[in-house]
């Protein structure tokens, strides 16, 4: 089939990203939104990515370090990185931003679903998306946690649909792990073909394919990310220690660029909340998880959601 055209369901932090990358590697992009105000809460995402992929793209020209694998090639010459700047500049003056489902969904060849881990609203989402769709297209999850088989039913096309799951700063962490689904009673299972298509879309747009060979919660990356990241949380909650501490104690025992703390930044706070509300332990403030619960809720509520939003556990700005 080829896949051009992307419809992007999100604008949070993967979902701007895996948008912005897709039309910096030459793909049509709309990004579905749920409202006037979301767009407007995505419009400074898109802004900063430019941003970042310029400045990548410029300190590539002189410093090894900046290499980035998703972005050019590791031998890209002055003359080719400044090509790639004008890419970057035609994939942000690209983007289509829109709450139509008519109007994202009208010629997709791929939907990437990356709105909250609610399932209720992804079971919404899937549900009037299905009206709107052509028959050919492909949908894939960008879920952190949860799995295809729970929402297939739902989508009108369980044989074309599946996980596809990134990392963060997928320029530079250029990983995709691809998921399909068993299939149920009545629910056909994922079509090869459509887990070919995916495959073949992730190195379209300069991601590694890992391929999966079955439905396992969190994939591969979360599977070992979520415990790490809930340890720490649970130190900072019970408080054994601060921020500052836990992440220091990482970074100088392990050799690790950044602790925890640093990486629920960028991963965002609120991505952090929702998984954590899928443990039915969190309702309960006495416990870990309900004070890790409560303790996101603070920072959220605060408006100090993570790295775009200038603040989570760090200050950027």
């Amino acid at each position: 089939m080829g896949i051009k055209n992307v419809v992007v369901a999100g604008g949070g932090v993967l979902g701007s990203q895996i948008a912005f990358q897709s039309a910096y590697k030459g793909c049509n992009v709309k990004v579905w939104l749920r409202s006037e105000g979301s767009i407007e809460r995505a419009k400074p995402k898109f802004e900063r990515l430019k941003g970042i992929y310029l400045s990548t793209l410029e300190a590539m020209k002189t410093n090894p370090a900046a290499y980035c694998r998703g972005l050019a090639p590791k031998d890209a010459t002055p003359e080719e990185l400044d090509a790639l700047k004008a890419k970057v500049e035609e994939a942000y003056d690209g983007l289509t931003l829109t709450t139509s489902y008519d109007e994202a969904a009208a010629d997709a060849d791929l939907v990437i679903e990356c709105i909250a881990e609610n399932p209720q609203e992804k079971v919404a989402f899937y549900t009037e998306l299905a009206k709107h769709l052509p028959e050919r297209t492909i949908v894939v999850t960008n879920s952190s946690t949860m799995l295809p088989s729970a929402f297939a039913q739902y989508t009108g096309r369980p044989d074309k649909y599946l996980a596809l799951h990134f990392a963060n700063e997928i320029w530079r962490n250029n990983t995709a792990e691809i998921m399909g689904h068993p299939g149920a009673e009545g629910v056909p299972a994922t079509d090869p073909a459509a887990y070919d298509e995916v495959v073949a879309f992730a190195e379209q747009i300069g991601m590694i394919p890992l391929k999966l060979r079955k439905e396992q919660p969190g994939y591969i990356l979360n599977s070992m990310l979520v415990p790490f990241l809930s340890a720490a949380e649970a130190l900072l909650a019970n408080d054994v220690a601060d921020v500052e501490t836990i992440d220091k104690t990482w970074q100088l025992a392990t050799g690790a660029p950044l602790g925890p703390f640093r990486i629920l930044d960028v991963v965002g706070l609120t991505t952090a909340y929702n998984i954590g509300r899928l443990d039915p332990r969190a309702a309960d403030p006495t416990t870990v998880q309900g004070k890790i619960a409560a303790m996101l809720k603070k920072y959220i509520d605060e408006g100090k959601t993570g790295i775009n939003a200038g603040e989570g556990f760090y200050k950027y700005r």
